[in-house]
């Protein structure tokens, strides 16, 4: 697939700082350094948004992907979206956010264009700040909090020593997914990889 339409926006979603590293909110932020990793790119920071960014190409002269991580916490993801969106001329329609997901269980990962927030302090931002639900979101599963724990509590927390045992793993599969949106397309990519 050639570069015709321009660069692809892959906003990884999480909070800044090194006691949220390890949250489940913040497995954005770790699909995000995996794919800057094997596009041989390089967070720094960026002069015109309160953001890091790393860029490359998807292959030899693949299409090029910008990779963004918010500095803003959660709740204000949108105004650095939407900042980096107008610097690099990208449309809602090739922004592609990866984010934690409560709806779905643990280890599964969900591909959709447009619909709704659940609830995602992130997502809203970004739609409001993008004038549109259309974009594209790559949903992890972290599942729901165990008996009566707090859902805000529980993404907060940090995954647990089971989950870490695969957590590699689904990070990976996740930087794969956002590829395979990249170069195929939503639809085979919800074929490739729902039920799986």
């Amino acid at each position: 697939m050639t570069d015709e339409a321009g660069p692809w926006l892959v906003v990884g979603l999480g909070n800044p700082g090194r006691e949220y590293a390890g949250n489940r909110h913040n497995v954005g932020f770790m699909v995000a350094e995996l794919l800057a990793g094997r596009l041989g790119g390089k967070f720094g920071r960026h002069k015109r948004a309160m953001a890091e960014v790393a860029e490359g190409r998807l292959g030899f002269g693949g299409p090029k992907l910008v990779l963004l991580k918010p500095l803003t916490y959660m709740n204000l993801s949108g105004g650095p979206v939407v900042a980096l969106a107008q610097f690099h001329k990208i449309p809602p329609g090739r922004v592609i956010a990866v984010h934690d997901e409560l709806d779905i269980p643990y280890g599964q990962l969900r591909v959709k264009c447009g619909g709704g927030e659940g609830g995602h302090n992130g997502l809203r931002s970004m739609s409001k700040s993008l004038g549109t639900k259309d974009y594209v979101r790559v949903r992890f599963g972290i599942g729901r909090p165990p008996g009566r724990q707090d859902p805000a509590d529980y993404v907060l927390s940090d995954f647990s020593s089971t989950e870490r045992k695969e957590l590699e793993f689904l990070v990976d599969r996740a930087a794969d997914v956002v590829e395979s949106v990249v170069t195929k397309g939503v639809e085979p990519t919800q074929n490739l990889y729902h039920g799986a």
